[in-house]
Order: C-alpha cells, then sequence, then structure tokens
C-alpha cells in the first residue's frame, strides 16, 4: 500500500471515528436543538471527508504507469 492510499484510509478512518464519538456525545446529552444542526454540518464534513479518503485511497500510482510507459517503449 502506497502512501497516498495509507493517507486516504486514515482520512477515512478518523471521519467516521469523528462522527462515532459526536454521536455518542450527542445521545448522552439533552442539547438536540444545538446538536441536530451541528450534527448536519459535522456529518456533510464528515462525508466529504471520507470521499477525499476514498479517492486517495483508490487510486493507482503514476509509477505504475510510468513504469509501464518505460516496458513498453522498445
Amino acid at each position: 500500500m502506497e502512501r497516498s492510499q495509507m493517507t486516504g484510509v486514515l482520512i477515512m478512518a478518523g471521519a467516521v471515528l469523528q462522527m462515532m464519538l459526536f454521536l455518542w456525545a450527542a445521545a448522552r446529552r439533552s442539547y438536540m436543538a444545538v446538536a441536530l444542526p451541528v450534527m448536519a454540518t459535522l456529518a456533510a464534513v464528515s462525508a466529504l471527508a471520507f470521499w477525499i479518503g476514498w479517492t486517495m485511497f483508490t487510486t493507482e500510482s503514476e509509477l505504475e504507469e510510468e513504469f509501464e510507459e518505460e516496458e513498453a517503449v522498445p
């Protein structure tokens, strides 16, 4: 696994952990009037972070493409 893929996995894990911790904390208190808008914003930011992490994780390496091109040239 390359460094960018590992960074993507860490971003995804951080986004999921952040959302789980917030949901756990929101369930323990009765501040739902404040927590619901904050939760919606946090969910959007976490989803964006997860998407960025997923994109980084699934992106193929440019080095592999360059290596394949060098092998193809006679």
